[in-house]
């Protein structure tokens, strides 16, 4: 217990700590703020900026995209895995669209979409192309996972497909899916925000960045920046807690 408590401390406050004082450090050996403005003169200008609407006004947007881009490629990633792994033929059919957009660089896809679909779809489109692939391949092991004699005896004793699917895929599946969405935030949550930054979509993060970018506003870059950071953990712990409550409804069943 007191162990777990000191790697907690060094974790969450030394080490982050740490890497401040060298950021600190690094600023004040080059003493240009537009190119590494102070920990400090950063604090401050997000602090002015949380204090605007316009601020909670852009991340909402931003996590609004995101999160519709994330939902979608969980939930077609999904209903792929469980098609590819029941029905063979279709993973030959999903095999070669799987590959393509594995192989394709990101920035070519955001200039297709920003082409096809506008700025505002864009890091929607983005996002679930991150996820699509991932959560396909992580339900698909998941299903193809589960032991065959366990299959064949549920069949011998005709247990209903529902019952089967609770007893038999979903402890099977779960664990592969939580990770795969864990996986998937993240991704989507960077390449969203990249895509936001080419295609600047009304109140985004990206298009902040890229606006601050233009105009060498080193400190409202580091500001955005801080504020992804953030918000990509403040999202990951809550989908942690979220996913840990499925793990938990799903081994009660």
């Amino acid at each position: 217990m007191k162990n777990s408590t000191v790697n907690r401390l060094l974790r969450w406050i030394l080490f982050p700590l740490l890497w401040i004082c060298v950021w600190e450090i690094v600023a004040l050996v080059v003493d240009r703020e537009v190119l590494v403005p102070t920990p400090a003169r950063v604090a401050v200008r997000l602090w002015e900026l949380m204090r605007t609407a316009d601020f909670w006004t852009i991340v909402a947007s931003s996590i609004w995209r995101v999160t519709l881009g994330f939902l979608a490629g969980v939930l077609l990633g999904t209903l792929t895995g469980i098609l590819t792994a029941k029905l063979p033929p279709s993973d030959g059919l999903f095999s070669p669209l799987l590959t393509v957009i594995r192989a394709t660089p990101v920035a070519s896809f955001i200039i297709l979409a920003l082409v096809w679909m506008g700025a505002e779809a864009t890091p929607v489109f983005i996002s679930f192309l991150m996820v699509f692939p991932i959560m396909q391949s992580h339900v698909h092991t998941g299903i193809r996972a589960v032991s065959p004699a366990l299959l064949e005896m549920a069949q011998v004793y005709r247990i209903p497909p529902m019952r089967r699917a609770r007893a038999l895929y979903v402890p099977a599946v779960l664990p592969n899916f939580s990770a795969g969405c864990r996986t998937c935030l993240g991704l989507a949550w960077k390449a969203g925000v990249a895509a936001e930054v080419i295609s600047r979509p009304m109140r985004s993060i990206g298009r902040e960045l890229h606006d601050s970018k233009s105009y060498l506003e080193t400190v409202d870059v580091f500001a955005w920046t801080v504020t992804v950071i953030v918000l990509s953990l403040l999202i990951e712990k809550l989908l942690s807690a979220l996913l840990l409550r499925l793990s938990k409804g799903g081994e009660r069943q």
